[in-house]
Protein backbone atom coordinates (compact mmCIF):
# COMPACT_ATOMS: atom_id res chain seq x y z
CA UNK A 1 0.00 0.00 0.00
CA UNK A 2 1.20 3.47 -0.76
CA UNK A 3 1.63 5.94 1.92
CA UNK A 4 -0.93 8.75 2.72
CA UNK A 5 -3.96 6.77 0.89
CA UNK A 6 -5.70 6.50 4.28
CA UNK A 7 -4.95 2.87 4.70
CA UNK A 8 -5.23 0.87 7.56
CA UNK A 9 -0.93 1.42 7.30
CA UNK A 10 -1.61 5.04 8.33
CA UNK A 11 -3.17 4.23 11.14
CA UNK A 12 -0.65 2.42 12.46
CA UNK A 13 2.03 4.28 11.97
CA UNK A 14 0.14 8.13 13.05
CA UNK A 15 -1.98 9.18 9.81
CA UNK A 16 -0.68 12.40 8.13
CA UNK A 17 -5.01 12.79 7.41
CA UNK A 18 -5.87 15.52 9.75
CA UNK A 19 -9.12 14.37 10.52
CA UNK A 20 -7.89 11.13 11.66
CA UNK A 21 -5.99 12.72 14.00
CA UNK A 22 -8.64 14.85 14.92
CA UNK A 23 -11.07 12.16 15.52
CA UNK A 24 -8.45 10.42 17.65
CA UNK A 25 -7.86 12.89 19.97
CA UNK A 26 -11.63 13.89 20.73
CA UNK A 27 -12.26 10.36 21.52
CA UNK A 28 -9.15 10.26 23.83
CA UNK A 29 -10.44 13.47 25.72
CA UNK A 30 -14.10 12.32 25.29
CA UNK A 31 -15.26 15.58 23.21
CA UNK A 32 -16.97 13.33 20.59
CA UNK A 33 -21.00 14.76 20.55
CA UNK A 34 -22.67 11.64 21.09
CA UNK A 35 -20.09 9.19 23.18
CA UNK A 36 -22.90 6.90 23.76
CA UNK A 37 -24.34 4.67 20.97
CA UNK A 38 -28.22 4.83 20.41
CA UNK A 39 -31.07 3.39 17.86
CA UNK A 40 -32.78 6.00 15.41
CA UNK A 41 -32.22 8.98 14.63
CA UNK A 42 -29.26 11.39 16.19
CA UNK A 43 -30.66 14.58 17.28
CA UNK A 44 -29.40 17.50 14.97
CA UNK A 45 -29.10 14.80 11.71
CA UNK A 46 -31.69 14.97 9.15
CA UNK A 47 -32.16 12.59 6.99
CA UNK A 48 -30.62 13.82 3.48
CA UNK A 49 -27.47 15.34 6.03
CA UNK A 50 -24.44 14.55 4.13
CA UNK A 51 -20.92 14.49 5.31
CA UNK A 52 -17.62 15.11 3.35
CA UNK A 53 -15.99 11.83 5.49
CA UNK A 54 -16.76 9.14 7.94
CA UNK A 55 -14.86 11.29 10.53
CA UNK A 56 -17.24 13.82 10.49
CA UNK A 57 -19.62 11.13 11.32
CA UNK A 58 -17.27 9.73 14.22
CA UNK A 59 -17.19 13.30 15.58
CA UNK A 60 -20.67 13.67 16.34
CA UNK A 61 -21.41 9.81 17.29
CA UNK A 62 -23.82 9.32 13.85
CA UNK A 63 -20.90 5.95 12.80
CA UNK A 64 -18.62 5.62 15.59
CA UNK A 65 -16.01 3.70 12.90
CA UNK A 66 -14.29 5.75 10.59
CA UNK A 67 -13.47 2.37 8.56
CA UNK A 68 -16.07 -0.55 9.92
CA UNK A 69 -19.08 -0.86 8.10
CA UNK A 70 -21.55 -1.67 10.75
CA UNK A 71 -21.33 0.41 14.02
CA UNK A 72 -23.02 -1.45 17.37
CA UNK A 73 -23.53 -1.34 20.91
CA UNK A 74 -21.28 -4.11 22.75
CA UNK A 75 -22.08 -5.87 25.76
CA UNK A 76 -21.27 -3.01 28.46
CA UNK A 77 -24.48 -1.67 27.13
CA UNK A 78 -26.56 -4.28 28.79
CA UNK A 79 -25.35 -2.72 32.60
CA UNK A 80 -27.62 0.10 31.84
CA UNK A 81 -31.49 -0.23 32.89
CA UNK A 82 -32.90 0.98 29.74
CA UNK A 83 -31.09 -1.96 27.77
CA UNK A 84 -31.43 -4.43 30.13
CA UNK A 85 -34.28 -6.46 28.16
CA UNK A 86 -31.76 -6.22 24.84
CA UNK A 87 -29.94 -8.98 23.81
CA UNK A 88 -25.99 -7.51 22.64
CA UNK A 89 -24.58 -6.95 20.80
CA UNK A 90 -26.82 -5.05 19.06
CA UNK A 91 -26.32 -3.01 15.66
CA UNK A 92 -26.83 1.07 15.51
CA UNK A 93 -25.69 1.54 11.80
CA UNK A 94 -24.13 0.58 8.69
CA UNK A 95 -22.07 1.97 6.05
CA UNK A 96 -22.86 1.21 2.37
CA UNK A 97 -20.11 2.23 -0.23
CA UNK A 98 -19.21 -0.56 -2.11
CA UNK A 99 -16.35 -2.59 -0.33
CA UNK A 100 -18.32 -5.77 -0.46
CA UNK A 101 -18.42 -7.49 -3.85
CA UNK A 102 -21.87 -9.28 -2.85
CA UNK A 103 -23.62 -6.22 -1.66
CA UNK A 104 -26.88 -5.27 -3.65
CA UNK A 105 -28.43 -2.06 -2.98
CA UNK A 106 -32.07 -1.47 -4.55
CA UNK A 107 -32.23 2.32 -2.61
CA UNK A 108 -35.67 1.37 -0.21
CA UNK A 109 -34.16 -2.26 0.04
CA UNK A 110 -30.53 -3.13 0.53
CA UNK A 111 -28.63 -6.49 0.57
CA UNK A 112 -25.93 -6.04 2.64
CA UNK A 113 -23.13 -8.21 3.12
CA UNK A 114 -21.70 -8.62 6.51
CA UNK A 115 -17.98 -7.93 7.86
CA UNK A 116 -14.96 -9.89 7.89
CA UNK A 117 -12.83 -11.58 5.18
CA UNK A 118 -12.27 -9.13 2.56
CA UNK A 119 -8.89 -7.92 1.41
CA UNK A 120 -9.55 -4.70 2.24
CA UNK A 121 -5.49 -4.09 1.70
CA UNK A 122 -5.40 -5.44 -2.04
CA UNK A 123 -8.68 -5.74 -4.78
CA UNK A 124 -11.37 -5.61 -2.15
CA UNK A 125 -12.40 -9.35 -3.48
CA UNK A 126 -13.30 -11.85 0.00
CA UNK A 127 -10.82 -13.79 0.44
CA UNK A 128 -11.96 -16.37 3.81
CA UNK A 129 -15.06 -17.22 5.42
CA UNK A 130 -17.33 -14.57 7.79
CA UNK A 131 -17.85 -15.77 11.10
CA UNK A 132 -20.97 -14.85 13.18
CA UNK A 133 -20.09 -12.56 15.54
CA UNK A 134 -19.36 -8.45 16.27
CA UNK A 135 -21.03 -6.93 13.43
CA UNK A 136 -22.70 -9.83 11.66
CA UNK A 137 -24.24 -10.74 14.94
CA UNK A 138 -25.41 -7.17 15.88
CA UNK A 139 -27.39 -7.19 12.70
CA UNK A 140 -28.65 -10.11 13.52
CA UNK A 141 -29.82 -9.19 16.98
CA UNK A 142 -31.02 -5.96 15.53
CA UNK A 143 -33.48 -8.08 13.35
CA UNK A 144 -34.85 -10.66 16.20
CA UNK A 145 -34.92 -7.40 18.51
CA UNK A 146 -36.42 -5.14 15.57
CA UNK A 147 -34.21 -2.50 15.93
CA UNK A 148 -34.11 0.38 13.61
CA UNK A 149 -30.66 0.72 12.06
CA UNK A 150 -29.37 4.03 9.91
CA UNK A 151 -28.30 3.86 7.11
CA UNK A 152 -25.98 6.10 5.09
CA UNK A 153 -24.79 5.55 1.58
CA UNK A 154 -21.18 6.68 0.33
CA UNK A 155 -20.90 8.30 -3.27
CA UNK A 156 -17.55 9.38 -5.01
CA UNK A 157 -17.40 12.61 -5.01
CA UNK A 158 -14.56 15.09 -6.42
CA UNK A 159 -15.71 18.09 -3.90
CA UNK A 160 -14.81 16.21 -0.69
CA UNK A 161 -11.28 15.90 0.66
CA UNK A 162 -11.66 12.29 1.00
CA UNK A 163 -13.24 11.30 -2.37
CA UNK A 164 -16.48 10.57 -0.74
CA UNK A 165 -19.42 12.07 -0.21
CA UNK A 166 -21.63 10.42 2.50
CA UNK A 167 -25.80 11.11 2.74
CA UNK A 168 -28.10 9.44 5.44
CA UNK A 169 -30.59 8.27 4.17
CA UNK A 170 -32.63 6.99 6.64
CA UNK A 171 -33.99 4.23 9.43
CA UNK A 172 -34.28 1.15 7.49
CA UNK A 173 -35.44 -2.46 9.63
CA UNK A 174 -33.01 -5.58 9.36
CA UNK A 175 -36.20 -8.38 7.68
CA UNK A 176 -34.14 -11.66 6.87
CA UNK A 177 -30.66 -12.96 7.49
CA UNK A 178 -28.80 -15.83 5.74
CA UNK A 179 -25.54 -17.17 4.89
CA UNK A 180 -24.42 -18.16 1.40
CA UNK A 181 -21.56 -18.93 -0.66
CA UNK A 182 -20.55 -15.28 -2.19
CA UNK A 183 -19.23 -14.48 -5.74
CA UNK A 184 -15.73 -15.52 -4.32
CA UNK A 185 -16.97 -18.81 -3.48
CA UNK A 186 -16.31 -17.96 0.63
CA UNK A 187 -19.66 -17.79 3.06
CA UNK A 188 -20.44 -14.59 3.51
CA UNK A 189 -23.70 -13.54 5.42
CA UNK A 190 -26.66 -11.62 4.21
CA UNK A 191 -28.87 -9.47 5.74
CA UNK A 192 -32.14 -7.64 4.02
CA UNK A 193 -32.77 -4.60 5.08
CA UNK A 194 -35.73 -2.44 4.62
CA UNK A 195 -36.69 0.78 4.36
CA UNK A 196 -39.48 2.29 7.39
CA UNK A 197 -41.89 3.80 5.79
CA UNK A 198 -43.16 7.97 6.28
CA UNK A 199 -39.52 9.38 5.95
CA UNK A 200 -38.40 11.62 3.46
CA UNK A 201 -37.41 10.97 0.35
CA UNK A 202 -33.90 9.01 -0.89
CA UNK A 203 -31.87 11.84 -2.56
CA UNK A 204 -29.05 8.98 -3.28
CA UNK A 205 -29.66 8.07 -6.61
CA UNK A 206 -27.27 5.04 -6.75
CA UNK A 207 -29.30 2.07 -7.32
CA UNK A 208 -26.28 -0.50 -6.87
CA UNK A 209 -22.86 -0.86 -5.70
CA UNK A 210 -20.93 -2.82 -7.74
CA UNK A 211 -17.57 -0.81 -7.17
CA UNK A 212 -17.72 0.21 -11.28
CA UNK A 213 -17.57 -3.73 -12.11
CA UNK A 214 -19.36 -5.94 -13.85
CA UNK A 215 -20.27 -9.49 -13.41
CA UNK A 216 -17.24 -11.35 -15.55
CA UNK A 217 -20.05 -13.80 -16.48
CA UNK A 218 -23.52 -14.69 -15.76
CA UNK A 219 -22.61 -17.21 -12.95
CA UNK A 220 -21.38 -13.88 -10.98
CA UNK A 221 -24.76 -12.27 -11.51
CA UNK A 222 -26.61 -12.32 -7.95
CA UNK A 223 -30.10 -13.28 -8.65
CA UNK A 224 -30.37 -14.56 -11.99
CA UNK A 225 -33.37 -15.55 -13.04
CA UNK A 226 -33.35 -15.61 -16.55
CA UNK A 227 -29.92 -15.47 -19.09
CA UNK A 228 -31.76 -13.48 -21.83
CA UNK A 229 -34.69 -12.46 -22.21
CA UNK A 230 -34.58 -11.00 -25.64
CA UNK A 231 -34.60 -15.19 -26.44
CA UNK A 232 -31.78 -14.07 -28.90
CA UNK A 233 -33.30 -11.67 -30.85
CA UNK A 234 -30.73 -8.58 -29.94
CA UNK A 235 -27.02 -8.70 -30.60
CA UNK A 236 -26.33 -8.83 -26.91
CA UNK A 237 -28.53 -10.49 -24.94
CA UNK A 238 -30.00 -9.08 -21.31
CA UNK A 239 -29.84 -11.15 -18.33
CA UNK A 240 -32.93 -10.52 -15.98
CA UNK A 241 -32.40 -10.38 -12.09
CA UNK A 242 -34.56 -11.12 -9.11
CA UNK A 243 -33.10 -10.37 -5.18
CA UNK A 244 -35.92 -8.73 -4.54
CA UNK A 245 -38.79 -11.30 -4.22
CA UNK A 246 -38.85 -14.72 -2.77
CA UNK A 247 -39.34 -16.99 -4.44
CA UNK A 248 -37.92 -14.69 -7.18
CA UNK A 249 -39.56 -15.08 -10.69
CA UNK A 250 -39.25 -13.34 -14.30
CA UNK A 251 -41.21 -10.93 -16.42
CA UNK A 252 -44.29 -12.69 -17.55
CA UNK A 253 -47.25 -11.28 -19.38
CA UNK A 254 -45.23 -10.29 -22.48
CA UNK A 255 -43.24 -11.58 -25.30
CA UNK A 256 -39.96 -9.70 -26.54
CA UNK A 257 -40.05 -8.59 -29.97
CA UNK A 258 -37.20 -6.26 -31.45
CA UNK A 259 -39.35 -4.93 -34.36
CA UNK A 260 -42.92 -2.78 -34.45
CA UNK A 261 -45.84 -4.64 -35.15
CA UNK A 262 -48.22 -2.87 -37.00
CA UNK A 263 -51.79 -2.79 -35.95
CA UNK A 264 -54.59 -4.20 -38.75
CA UNK A 265 -55.68 -1.21 -41.08
CA UNK A 266 -52.49 1.28 -40.34
CA UNK A 267 -50.27 1.92 -43.97
CA UNK A 268 -46.89 2.64 -43.35
CA UNK A 269 -45.61 5.32 -46.02
CA UNK A 270 -43.56 3.85 -48.72
CA UNK A 271 -39.55 4.57 -48.20
CA UNK A 272 -38.26 7.77 -48.88
CA UNK A 273 -35.81 8.42 -52.16
CA UNK A 274 -33.18 9.14 -49.99
CA UNK A 275 -29.63 10.31 -50.80
CA UNK A 276 -27.03 9.48 -53.36
CA UNK A 277 -24.36 9.76 -51.22
CA UNK A 278 -21.85 6.62 -51.43
CA UNK A 279 -20.70 4.28 -49.00
CA UNK A 280 -20.58 6.99 -45.70
CA UNK A 281 -22.49 10.78 -45.90
CA UNK A 282 -19.62 13.08 -45.27
CA UNK A 283 -21.19 16.40 -46.72
CA UNK A 284 -23.77 18.16 -45.51
CA UNK A 285 -24.70 20.40 -48.36
CA UNK A 286 -24.15 17.19 -50.59
CA UNK A 287 -26.44 14.60 -48.77
CA UNK A 288 -30.20 15.29 -49.22
CA UNK A 289 -30.73 13.77 -45.50
CA UNK A 290 -28.49 15.81 -43.94
CA UNK A 291 -30.08 18.98 -45.65
CA UNK A 292 -33.26 17.69 -44.17
CA UNK A 293 -31.47 18.30 -40.25
CA UNK A 294 -30.81 21.52 -41.33
CA UNK A 295 -27.90 21.28 -43.80
CA UNK A 296 -26.19 19.59 -40.78
CA UNK A 297 -25.22 15.65 -39.60
CA UNK A 298 -27.01 15.11 -36.33
CA UNK A 299 -24.50 12.95 -35.48
CA UNK A 300 -21.11 13.19 -34.54
CA UNK A 301 -19.05 10.02 -35.21
CA UNK A 302 -17.14 9.58 -31.94
CA UNK A 303 -18.25 6.78 -29.97
CA UNK A 304 -19.92 4.68 -33.01
CA UNK A 305 -21.90 8.16 -33.37
CA UNK A 306 -23.68 10.79 -30.89
CA UNK A 307 -26.60 13.18 -31.00
CA UNK A 308 -25.17 16.45 -30.91
CA UNK A 309 -28.61 17.81 -29.50
CA UNK A 310 -31.66 16.70 -28.92
CA UNK A 311 -34.32 18.25 -32.16
CA UNK A 312 -38.09 18.10 -32.16
CA UNK A 313 -36.97 15.55 -34.97
CA UNK A 314 -33.77 14.01 -36.14
CA UNK A 315 -34.08 12.57 -40.20
CA UNK A 316 -31.59 9.44 -41.04
CA UNK A 317 -30.18 7.83 -44.25
CA UNK A 318 -33.16 4.97 -44.92
CA UNK A 319 -33.15 1.65 -47.02
CA UNK A 320 -33.48 3.70 -50.59
CA UNK A 321 -29.73 5.82 -49.67
CA UNK A 322 -26.41 5.27 -51.61
CA UNK A 323 -24.74 5.10 -48.11
CA UNK A 324 -24.14 1.61 -46.38
CA UNK A 325 -25.00 0.09 -43.27
CA UNK A 326 -22.09 1.87 -41.28
CA UNK A 327 -22.99 5.54 -42.22
CA UNK A 328 -23.02 7.52 -38.69
CA UNK A 329 -26.57 9.11 -39.93
CA UNK A 330 -27.86 5.62 -39.49
CA UNK A 331 -26.79 5.43 -36.04
CA UNK A 332 -30.38 4.61 -34.18
CA UNK A 333 -30.55 1.80 -36.15
CA UNK A 334 -27.82 -0.32 -35.58
CA UNK A 335 -29.44 -2.27 -32.51
CA UNK A 336 -28.23 -2.21 -28.87
CA UNK A 337 -24.30 -1.40 -28.25
CA UNK A 338 -24.68 -1.71 -24.37
CA UNK A 339 -24.83 -4.49 -22.21
CA UNK A 340 -27.94 -4.35 -20.11
CA UNK A 341 -29.91 -5.84 -17.60
CA UNK A 342 -33.27 -5.98 -16.60
CA UNK A 343 -33.93 -6.11 -12.67
CA UNK A 344 -35.96 -6.00 -9.93
CA UNK A 345 -36.78 -3.32 -7.43
CA UNK A 346 -38.66 -3.17 -4.64
CA UNK A 347 -41.18 -0.52 -5.34
CA UNK A 348 -40.62 0.31 -8.89
CA UNK A 349 -41.30 -3.14 -10.43
CA UNK A 350 -38.94 -4.08 -13.11
CA UNK A 351 -35.62 -1.76 -14.34
CA UNK A 352 -33.03 -1.46 -16.46
CA UNK A 353 -29.18 -0.77 -16.02
CA UNK A 354 -26.06 -1.09 -18.13
CA UNK A 355 -23.25 -2.85 -17.23
CA UNK A 356 -21.23 -0.30 -19.43
CA UNK A 357 -20.37 3.08 -19.40
CA UNK A 358 -22.62 4.92 -21.78
CA UNK A 359 -21.31 8.70 -23.04
CA UNK A 360 -23.50 11.49 -23.44
CA UNK A 361 -25.80 11.62 -26.72
CA UNK A 362 -25.25 7.83 -27.43
CA UNK A 363 -28.06 5.55 -28.48
CA UNK A 364 -29.60 3.24 -25.80
CA UNK A 365 -32.76 1.78 -27.33
CA UNK A 366 -35.93 1.93 -29.32
CA UNK A 367 -39.69 1.74 -28.10
CA UNK A 368 -40.59 -1.18 -29.54
CA UNK A 369 -44.17 -3.14 -29.21
CA UNK A 370 -47.63 -2.48 -31.17
CA UNK A 371 -48.06 0.67 -33.27
CA UNK A 372 -51.66 0.84 -33.24
CA UNK A 373 -54.00 4.13 -33.51
CA UNK A 374 -54.59 5.83 -30.18
CA UNK A 375 -58.70 6.27 -30.16
CA UNK A 376 -58.68 2.26 -30.97
CA UNK A 377 -56.76 2.21 -27.09
CA UNK A 378 -60.68 2.35 -25.67
CA UNK A 379 -61.76 -0.62 -27.74
CA UNK A 380 -58.78 -2.79 -26.12
CA UNK A 381 -60.52 -2.85 -22.56
CA UNK A 382 -57.09 -3.73 -20.94
CA UNK A 383 -57.21 -2.35 -17.68
CA UNK A 384 -54.10 -0.59 -16.22
CA UNK A 385 -51.85 -0.90 -19.51
CA UNK A 386 -48.90 1.50 -18.51
CA UNK A 387 -47.30 0.53 -21.03
CA UNK A 388 -48.34 3.07 -23.97
CA UNK A 389 -46.29 5.65 -25.67
CA UNK A 390 -47.74 8.30 -27.46
CA UNK A 391 -45.90 9.40 -30.63
CA UNK A 392 -46.02 12.84 -29.87
CA UNK A 393 -43.51 14.31 -32.29
CA UNK A 394 -45.51 16.91 -33.59
CA UNK A 395 -47.06 18.11 -30.37
CA UNK A 396 -43.14 18.82 -29.20
CA UNK A 397 -42.46 20.51 -32.09
CA UNK A 398 -45.66 22.88 -31.73
CA UNK A 399 -45.60 23.07 -27.75
CA UNK A 400 -49.03 21.70 -27.17
CA UNK A 401 -50.25 20.13 -24.04
CA UNK A 402 -47.77 22.00 -22.16
CA UNK A 403 -45.06 20.02 -24.21
CA UNK A 404 -41.64 22.22 -23.84
CA UNK A 405 -40.25 22.99 -27.48
CA UNK A 406 -36.78 22.08 -28.14
CA UNK A 407 -34.15 24.23 -29.78
CA UNK A 408 -32.64 23.20 -33.24
CA UNK A 409 -36.02 22.56 -35.10
CA UNK A 410 -36.05 21.84 -38.55
CA UNK A 411 -37.76 22.25 -41.24
CA UNK A 412 -40.35 19.21 -41.67
CA UNK A 413 -40.00 16.98 -44.48
CA UNK A 414 -42.08 17.66 -47.38
CA UNK A 415 -45.44 15.96 -47.66
CA UNK A 416 -46.46 16.72 -43.77
CA UNK A 417 -48.88 19.37 -43.76
CA UNK A 418 -49.08 20.58 -39.98
CA UNK A 419 -52.51 21.77 -40.05
CA UNK A 420 -53.85 18.41 -41.42
CA UNK A 421 -51.99 16.68 -38.72
CA UNK A 422 -53.17 18.60 -35.86
CA UNK A 423 -56.82 18.28 -36.66
CA UNK A 424 -56.67 14.22 -36.79
CA UNK A 425 -57.87 13.82 -32.98
CA UNK A 426 -60.14 16.27 -32.09
CA UNK A 427 -58.77 15.65 -28.22
CA UNK A 428 -55.05 17.07 -29.52
CA UNK A 429 -54.29 13.32 -28.60
CA UNK A 430 -51.36 12.00 -31.09
CA UNK A 431 -52.89 10.00 -33.28
CA UNK A 432 -50.63 6.90 -33.38
CA UNK A 433 -49.32 5.38 -30.34
CA UNK A 434 -46.93 2.05 -29.57
CA UNK A 435 -48.68 -0.32 -26.77
CA UNK A 436 -45.52 -2.40 -25.38
CA UNK A 437 -48.37 -3.97 -22.95
CA UNK A 438 -48.13 -7.61 -24.53
CA UNK A 439 -45.17 -7.25 -26.71
CA UNK A 440 -42.10 -5.48 -26.91
CA UNK A 441 -38.37 -4.73 -26.32
CA UNK A 442 -36.15 -3.76 -23.49
CA UNK A 443 -37.20 -0.30 -23.46
CA UNK A 444 -40.61 -0.74 -22.01
CA UNK A 445 -38.55 -2.05 -18.35
CA UNK A 446 -37.61 1.34 -18.45
CA UNK A 447 -38.81 3.75 -15.37
CA UNK A 448 -39.88 7.09 -15.19
CA UNK A 449 -37.92 9.65 -12.82
CA UNK A 450 -38.42 13.39 -12.13
CA UNK A 451 -34.76 14.04 -13.03
CA UNK A 452 -34.13 11.54 -15.70
CA UNK A 453 -30.26 10.23 -17.58
CA UNK A 454 -32.07 9.29 -21.06
CA UNK A 455 -34.53 11.42 -23.49
CA UNK A 456 -36.41 10.65 -25.97
CA UNK A 457 -36.13 11.53 -29.70
CA UNK A 458 -38.46 11.20 -32.11
CA UNK A 459 -36.91 9.47 -35.23
CA UNK A 460 -37.48 9.35 -39.14
CA UNK A 461 -35.64 6.74 -41.00
CA UNK A 462 -37.51 4.68 -43.62
CA UNK A 463 -40.20 7.30 -44.46
CA UNK A 464 -40.97 10.93 -43.25
CA UNK A 465 -44.39 10.34 -42.20
CA UNK A 466 -44.10 12.70 -39.09
CA UNK A 467 -46.93 11.10 -37.07
CA UNK A 468 -45.16 7.53 -36.85
CA UNK A 469 -41.91 8.26 -36.13
CA UNK A 470 -39.29 5.94 -34.34
CA UNK A 471 -39.50 6.73 -30.57
CA UNK A 472 -35.72 6.04 -29.33
CA UNK A 473 -33.61 6.53 -26.09
CA UNK A 474 -30.74 9.04 -25.93
CA UNK A 475 -28.65 9.38 -22.90
CA UNK A 476 -29.16 12.72 -21.69
CA UNK A 477 -25.65 13.06 -19.98
CA UNK A 478 -22.31 10.29 -19.20
CA UNK A 479 -24.41 7.58 -17.22
CA UNK A 480 -21.64 5.32 -14.95
CA UNK A 481 -21.78 1.84 -14.96
CA UNK A 482 -24.77 0.18 -12.88
CA UNK A 483 -27.13 2.86 -12.83
CA UNK A 484 -30.63 2.79 -13.41
CA UNK A 485 -31.84 3.79 -16.86
CA UNK A 486 -34.82 6.54 -16.19
CA UNK A 487 -36.39 8.38 -18.75
CA UNK A 488 -39.57 11.65 -18.49
CA UNK A 489 -42.99 10.03 -19.27
CA UNK A 490 -43.70 13.01 -20.17
CA UNK A 491 -47.30 12.91 -17.90
CA UNK A 492 -49.04 16.04 -17.06
CA UNK A 493 -50.38 16.00 -13.43
CA UNK A 494 -54.46 15.46 -13.47
CA UNK A 495 -54.22 14.52 -17.08
CA UNK A 496 -55.28 10.82 -16.79
CA UNK A 497 -58.92 10.53 -16.46
CA UNK A 498 -61.05 7.36 -16.50
CA UNK A 499 -64.77 7.12 -16.41
CA UNK A 500 -64.92 11.15 -15.07
CA UNK A 501 -62.29 10.41 -12.16
CA UNK A 502 -58.75 11.94 -11.84
CA UNK A 503 -56.35 8.81 -11.70
CA UNK A 504 -53.25 9.24 -9.53
CA UNK A 505 -50.41 7.60 -9.15
CA UNK A 506 -47.62 8.02 -6.98
CA UNK A 507 -43.76 8.56 -8.04
CA UNK A 508 -40.86 6.72 -6.56
CA UNK A 509 -38.34 8.09 -8.65
CA UNK A 510 -36.30 9.21 -5.70
CA UNK A 511 -35.15 12.31 -7.16
CA UNK A 512 -34.47 15.90 -5.64
CA UNK A 513 -36.76 17.66 -7.42
CA UNK A 514 -39.50 14.79 -7.86
CA UNK A 515 -42.79 15.71 -8.73
CA UNK A 516 -44.60 12.83 -6.07
CA UNK A 517 -46.78 11.89 -8.29
CA UNK A 518 -46.42 10.65 -11.90
CA UNK A 519 -49.44 11.88 -13.46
Amino acid sequence: MQKGDGGLEDVKRGSRRPDLKAISEMMRTNTVLYPDKMFGHIPGVDVGFQFYSRAEMVAIGFHSHWLNGIDYMGQTYKKKDKYKHYTFPLAVAIVLSGIYEDDQDNSDEVVYTGQGGNDLLGNKKQISDQVMKRGNLALKHSMEESVPVRVIRGHASQNSYCGKLYTYDGLYKVINCWDEFGASGFKVFKYRLKRIDGQPTLISNQVRYVRAEVPRSLSELQGLICEDISGGQENIPIPATNSVDDPPFAPTGFSYQNYMQVAEGIVIPEDSKGCTCNGMCVDPNVCACAKLNGSDFPYVRRDGGRLIEAKAVVIECGPKCGCGPACVNRTSQKGLKYRLEVFRTPSKGWAVRSWDFIPSGATVCEYFGRLMRTKELEKENVPENNFIFEIDCLQTMKGLDGREMRSGNVPLPLGVHLDRVENQNPDGTPEFCIDAGQIGGVARFINHSCEPNLFVQCVLSSHHDIRLARIVLFAADNIPPMQELTYDYGYALDSVVVDGIVKKMPCYCGARECRKRLY
